[in-house]
């Protein structure tokens, strides 16, 4: 088990959506965090951290390895996106969507 930080460009939610629909896609992934404040993905699995970052830019995401190392103990904090992955879902497409309709039902976000 791998703990992969990447740097990658996260400008809003459309941005953490399309980093953790190129992420997802990846077999071995264990958890993903997405830190839209520092502009982090943690990626926790089995998976090469070269492949993340080339999803990430054929996604048209700056995205640049920050570290690979072993995992540690980590506990989230309460501005970061935490999606676990169980381990009979890594076929699995990405299950919920969230999206923000600036125009549509006064400005509500959707999960759908």
């Amino acid at each position: 088990m791998k703990d992969i930080v990447i740097k990658v460009d996260i400008n809003c939610q459309i941005c953490k959506t399309d980093v953790l629909k190129a992420v997802s896609k990846l077999t071995g992934i264990t958890m993903v965090l997405v830190d839209g404040e520092k502009g982090t993905l943690r990626v926790w699995g089995d998976v090469d951290p070269v492949l993340v970052v080339k999803l990430l830019r054929k996604a048209r995401k700056v995205a640049k390895i920050i570290s690979v190392g072993p995992l540690k103990p980590w506990q989230p904090k309460v501005t970061e996106t935490v999606f676990i992955l169980p381990p009979c879902c890594n076929l699995c497409e990405l299950v919920g969507l969230v999206s923000y309709a600036p125009y549509f039902d006064g400005g509500a976000c959707n999960i759908l």
